[in-house]
Formats: C-alpha cells, structure tokens, sequence
C-alpha cells in the first residue's frame, strides 16, 4: 500500500502550488466507508457491526474528536480482523473504479483537472482507508494520496487497526506536511509553496485553516463548520 507514481507534476521544475483535497463529500458524493465496507464483507456482517456499535457511532458523529476515533476503529477492528491484505487491495481497487464512476462530483473533479493542468502537486488526504483512496488517486491522475492506514500483521492479515493514526483533523495537516518533505516540496527555511486545500467538514478545518487558500466544498453553506472559507463555486 503505497503512493500513486506521480503523474501530473513537472520532473523539470518544483511545483509552483500544491492543492490537497478531501475525498469524502469533497472529491464524491457522501461516505464511502460504508460501501465499501459491504463491498468487502457483504452486508450481513455490515449490518450486525453497525447495529452492535451504533450507539457508539452515533456520538462519535455527534461528538467528534478522540471519540469518533475510538468508534471508528471498534468498528473496524469488529469487520476487518483477519482478512488478508491482498484480498483487500484487490476489492479496494475495484471499489475504487466504480466508486469514481458512481460518485465523484463533476465540480470537484473539474478543480482538480485544473490544478494538475497547472502543473500544482496536486493530493487527496482523507481519513477514509488508504486501501482505495491509493486506488483512486491513481485514477485521477494525482501526485499522492494520504489516508488512514490499515495495519497488516506479519501473516499479511489486517488486525483491525490502524497504522499510525487516524487520518483526521491535525493528522491531516501533519501528514500532508511529511509528504511534502519527503518530496523535497519544503524549502531549509521550512517555506511551501503555495497551498490550496480544499474539504467538507470539520475533520478538514485544521487543514483549511493552514492554507493560503481554504475552500469549503460542503453543502451546508452558512450552517456548515467550514462556512468561514469561500465556497468552490466563487474560487472557480
């Protein structure tokens, strides 16, 4: 499970920009961990999982933070525990393709286009499974995608758990950092280049809010967490 071969970025030339985007209700239509979950399992496990930890699911969503977390990866651990990685990536890369075909929203997809027009360092960053946020970043032609990772144990079997982090709130933030790092994308004196980040909700704020230019994406407007940043539309 790693990053996509870079594809739109200049070998010539560093990138003058760097645009990241959010994957789930950013660059598609509503979650996708749900889906794909079933596309792995098969809903019958989905559906006792859910009902087993709903309560915990629904403050998780009410609550955020540690706690949302915590849910997710009881969750995760309940469904996943066992199951070979290879298997993974291969329901993962299907997943993505039809995923894509299904739910990427035309207006996103166009900014996105744009940015790798532009020769910018473009990267999706979500805190959705890196198993096919990998897969989709490769589709979409990008130069990296950052998510949260599935930890393997040495059978090659996933343990339910994550490796590292889930990728959320700062995680975002300080992931996308070592990702630039490692692309030699920050300068000795610690300077970016132009960042552009755009996202859907409050699991995004931290990154957006780092950004020279923070775009919010979500639906909601006014009553959404991200209503201090310009919508997509008045950035086009």
């Amino acid at each position: 499970m790693t990053d996509p071969t870079p594809t739109s970025a200049s070998d010539a030339a560093p990138p003058t920009a760097v645009a990241a985007f959010d994957f789930d209700g950013t660059l598609t239509e509503g979650g996708s961990v749900f889906p794909f979950l079933i596309a792995l399992c098969g809903i019958v496990p989905v559906l006792r999982a859910t009902l087993r930890y709903s309560p915990q699911l629904v403050h998780a969503a009410l609550v955020g933070g540690t706690t949302a977390d915590e849910a997710k990866a009881l969750y995760l651990t309940r469904l996943l525990k066992g199951i070979p990685a290879a298997q993974v990536d291969r329901a993962a890369a299907v997943f993505a393709r039809r995923h894509l075909e299904r739910k990427l929203r035309p207006r996103s997809a166009a900014r996105l286009k744009w940015h790798v027009g532009q020769g910018h360092h473009v990267v999706i960053v979500s805190a959705s499974p890196e198993c096919y946020v990998l897969a989709a970043g490769t589709q979409l032609q990008v130069d990296g995608a950052i998510a949260t990772k599935l930890a393997v144990d040495e059978a090659g079997k996933l343990t339910g758990g994550y490796e590292g982090n889930n990728c959320r709130g700062e995680e975002k933030l300080n992931r996308l950092m070592s990702h630039l790092s490692d692309r030699g994308l920050v300068g000795p004196d610690g300077q970016l280049p132009e960042l552009w980040a755009y996202g859907n909700s409050r699991g995004d704020l931290r990154l957006l809010q780092a950004a020279d230019h923070g775009v919010d994406v979500g639906k909601l407007g006014k009553w959404g967490k991200l209503r201090q940043f310009p919508r997509l539309r008045e950035v086009d």
